[in-house]
């Protein structure tokens, strides 16, 4: 997980988001949302796997994050990962950014 600051927080995780990363990946963005206080971006060029425990936490980020008045953003989205979002219909409710998608998986 890497960290970086400018007007939003920059958070970017590595090829998966399962129940043996969560913990971290949820360390790492909660500390994002309190470090700056801005909106979070999450950058997904590397992930390649979500599971239960991944979407659980994107949907937990992106409530606390709009308690606190900002937004969790998804940068550079995999194909394979939209699809996900998609069935599980949490592409209605989290913020992709459209002008950093990945249009291969």
């Amino acid at each position: 997980m890497a960290l970086s600051s400018t007007a939003c927080t920059l958070v970017t995780l590595g090829a998966r988001l399962d129940v043996r990363t969560v913990g971290a990946a949820r360390d790492a963005l909660y500390a994002a949302l309190e470090h700056e206080g801005g909106d979070v971006v999450l950058d997904l060029v590397d992930l390649e796997s979500i599971d239960a425990a991944g979407l659980g936490l994107l949907t937990a980020v992106h409530l606390r994050c709009e308690r606190a008045g900002h937004r969790l953003v998804l940068r550079n989205c995999p194909r394979d990962i939209r699809r996900v979002l998609a069935v599980t219909r949490l592409n209605r409710i989290l913020h992709l950014d459209r002008r950093h998608l990945r249009l291969s998986a």
